[in-house]
């Protein structure tokens, strides 16, 4: 009897079943992605949180620096952009509850007061804990007021950040044991303010000193790691 033809379907699952059954595929192991998903989302959680603050320095800090507006000018500027960015999440939360989006009452009732609050308290208030002694918080009024608000901000991520010094005179520098520095930013410019602060780095770790210091050149100030009366980060706005 003559057997009729297999066709090419017929011969692989003959082939097939007379390899045996296949071994089984080992599941795909997804564990190993929430770690980074979620280091992606609290990253991105916080430059959202941090943006206002920055926007509220970086804005300030060029209109002064480099559009030549008076510091009441740049900060106010600076400000209505910090106000905008707070409008903008206050809006969003608001639209996913209420379906509806109201700019102007946002604005004017929550978002605005938010940022002048902190610009009054950047401006006035520096705690006991943030600063070497009780004479660096006497002078803190004297510093200027962007970089007030830039130390706040600061202050806001790093709690442990301790102003050792901002104004001086020329007697102070001898009192250190220093000779006088006519250019001296710490002294008090025509304009009525100290335009230069120094800040512990002792017993702080080099990565947490390196990232203060790269903060406040991102945000346009001019900064030197130096000795004087010991290693410390000096920080200041240039005099127009």
């Amino acid at each position: 009897m003559t057997l009729p033809p297999l066709d090419s379907s017929a011969l692989r699952e003959w082939g097939r079943l007379a390899a045996g059954p296949m071994p089984a595929t080992p599941p795909v192991r997804r564990g190993g992605a929430w770690p980074l998903r979620v280091v992606r989302l609290a990253a991105k959680a916080l430059a959202v949180a941090l943006l206002p603050f920055l926007l509220l320095v970086k804005v300030a800090v060029y209109l002064y620096s480099h559009q030549g507006y008076a510091t009441v000018v740049a900060l106010a500027g600076s400000a209505a952009c910090a106000a905008a960015i707070v409008t903008a999440y206050i809006a969003l939360v608001w639209h996913r509850f209420t379906g509806r989006v109201r700019l102007a009452l946002v604005a004017r009732r929550f978002a605005l007061p938010l940022v002048v609050a902190y610009c009054g308290y950047a401006l006035i208030y520096l705690s006991s804990a943030n600063a070497k002694s009780d004479r660096v918080r006497a002078y803190y009024a004297s510093l200027h007021p962007l970089l007030r608000v830039a130390l706040s901000t600061l202050i806001l991520a790093d709690r442990d950040l301790v102003v050792t010094d901002l104004a001086r005179g020329p007697n102070d520098y001898a009192t250190m044991g220093l000779a006088p520095n006519d250019g001296s930013l710490h002294y008090v410019q025509r304009d009525g303010y100290a335009h230069a602060a120094d800040l512990r780095t002792a017993g702080r770790g080099e990565l947490k000193n390196r990232l203060v210091q790269a903060y406040f050149w991102s945000m346009g100030f001019a900064t030197l790691r130096h000795d004087g009366t010991g290693d410390h980060l000096h920080v200041e706005l240039p005099v127009r």
